[in-house]
């Protein structure tokens, strides 16, 4: 993140100055143990180059085919060390943008929607390949100005990926997004599913939704992530008449915008010069 969209340190700054407020999220799920990173940085962690992205220790290289990710980072809020590589293929680059809000000041591009990829850590020590995704939203606006709410999930399927969004803007508008992603980068708008109400976080009890078919009951497998304002996790539902599982986020920015919340955050995203 360049302007780390949920960093404290940004907005106390007033965010005049996108390049000092740098952060390296990863979060790993597994046998292995779980471990989340996000340590912020200044400008002088931050070197962009065209085809390369080094933001501290970490760094990501393209070489025109495989996006190459470098982590060596700290968990946070128990230090301990995550290293390792992450390799994406996409099956095909996308280079059509999304606009989320109605004043043109948000925008999202699944630039990887179907990928494959490798992960090969030793800190902790875990490897797997399987499906990828990779995509990117900026801005220029804070998110919590644009939005108050908004349920996002990606399903691996038989001819590509599924992903929808369901966003509320501060204006009282409701975008929502269905798309069938096929592997040649060909986007399909598909019929809006019925929104569906899941049950909330389980410890800070964040109010979650998605998109699916009427007639499927959905099942959360696994809670990824459980915060004051934001959570992921793994879903089983029926879309379009296919059974899916998905990952899924669920963002909750009036949660996020209140002094409490920001208090926290330093716990796991801590600033280092």
């Amino acid at each position: 993140m360049i302007g780390s969209v949920f960093s404290p340190y940004y907005a106390w700054s007033g965010r005049d100055d996108p390049q000092n407020h740098i952060g390296f999220n990863v979060g790993l799920y597994g046998k292995a143990g779980k471990r989340w990173t996000l340590t912020e940085r200044g400008k002088t962690s931050l070197k962009q180059e065209r085809h390369s992205l080094q933001m501290g220790p970490s760094n990501l290289e393209w070489d025109g085919q495989c996006l190459t990710i470098h982590v060596d980072e700290w968990a946070n809020p128990i230090p301990r060390k995550v290293t390792g590589t992450i390799k994406i293929w996409p099956s095909a680059l996308i280079d059509q943008p999304f606009q989320l809000d109605e004043n043109g000041k948000h925008y999202w591009q699944p630039f990887g929607a179907v990928s494959r990829v490798e992960v090969d850590f030793s800190n902790p020590s875990m490897s797997w390949s399987g499906n990828g995704y990779m995509d990117c939203n900026w801005g220029n606006e804070p998110l919590e100005e644009g939005f108050s709410y908004w349920d996002w999930s990606r399903a691996h399927t038989k001819n590509g990926a599924r992903i929808l969004y369901d966003a509320f803007t501060r204006n009282g508008t409701n975008k929502q997004l269905s798309l069938s992603i096929n592997k040649d980068g060909s986007i399909e708008e598909e019929a809006i599913p019925p929104r569906t109400r899941l049950s909330n976080g389980p410890i800070w009890q964040v109010r979650r939704h998605t998109l699916a078919d009427a007639t499927t009951s959905v099942k959360t497998l696994s809670m990824l992530e459980d915060t004051p304002f934001y959570t992921r996790s793994q879903i089983q539902s029926e879309i379009s008449g296919e059974r899916l599982v998905s990952v899924h986020e669920s963002l909750d920015l009036d949660r996020f915008s209140r002094n409490w919340v920001r208090c926290l955050l330093p716990f796991r995203m801590p600033r280092r010069r």
